[in-house]
């Protein structure tokens, strides 16, 4: 179905056939959260919530905030995500818990998942340090829903039919940029995914890119996705034996301005 939709888009810009087949050797899947507004009508008529942003989160009994007390940005429903929609691989059921500054560098972050049917409680904002009060920043919950996307590797365009199709125009980076576009909105289905959340697939970076050697991207968040007020990302990345294993802890985070 990806390897139609690619060929069918590369026909309508003209791209050659093995410059589409590049691209797509060059891809991985990933999942936009998006608010309801950014899904097409079509989509709002079978939209399922996955993942909302902020508010307060419910943890197991014997579980606080985590150290640092860093804000909840986001918590996301596992078993609500489209099932074998990613290559790598995430808990079937329970919720994913991002805690982390979205504001300034932050100092920590935790990835907490929460299984199934354990027995939580919210949690407060409010807690002592050193005899006084202290709150937790809360961000406004805000409901999002999952999108199937595709995100294509920067380096794509060095392959050897896209070198030669680059080399035989002065218009082909254009060409290619309106294809690359072109194809990211037909696989998304229309719904506006540029200031979201994306699990999955490589990152768009606004610095380097973390997500090389080794390293797969696990979760961008786009600072006004949270807040609209801080233009900010947050990229959180791991091994794919890491993620898969939940070892959690091993995450690293990169905020980019």
């Amino acid at each position: 179905m990806v390897e139609g939709l690619v060929l069918r888009t590369a026909a309508r810009h003209g791209v050659p056939g093995p410059v589409a087949q590049e691209l797509l050797a060059g891809s991985r899947p990933c999942l936009h959260l998006v608010a309801f507004q950014d899904l097409t009508l079509a989509q709002q008529e079978e939209a399922r919530p996955a993942a909302r942003t902020g508010g307060l989160p419910s943890l197991p009994d014997g579980v606080d905030w985590p150290d640092g007390r860093a804000p909840l940005v986001l918590t996301v429903d596992c078993a609500a995500l489209p099932r074998d929609a990613l290559d790598i691989e995430l808990p079937s059921d329970g919720s994913l818990l991002f805690f982390t500054q979205i504001e300034y560098e932050p100092e920590s972050s935790v990835v907490l998942h929460v299984p199934a049917g354990a027995r939580t409680t919210e949690r407060s904002a409010t807690y002592e340090l050193d005899g006084e009060p202290e709150q937790v920043r809360v961000y406004q919950p805000d409901v999002l829903y999952p999108v199937p996307g595709l995100t294509v590797s920067p380096g794509w365009r060095d392959s050897p039919a896209t070198s030669a199709f680059l080399d035989s125009g002065p218009d082909r980076d254009d060409i290619l940029d309106d294809f690359e576009d072109a194809v990211r909105r037909a696989a998304a289905g229309g719904a506006t995914h540029g200031v979201a959340v994306q699990l999955g697939g490589f990152s768009t970076p606004w610095q380097s890119a973390p997500d090389e050697g080794d390293l797969a991207l696990l979760a961008q968040v786009h600072g006004q996705a949270i807040d609209p007020d801080v233009y900010t990302q947050t990229l959180v990345v791991g091994t794919h034996e890491d993620i898969a294993g939940r070892r959690y802890e091993a995450l690293e985070f990169e905020q980019q301005v």
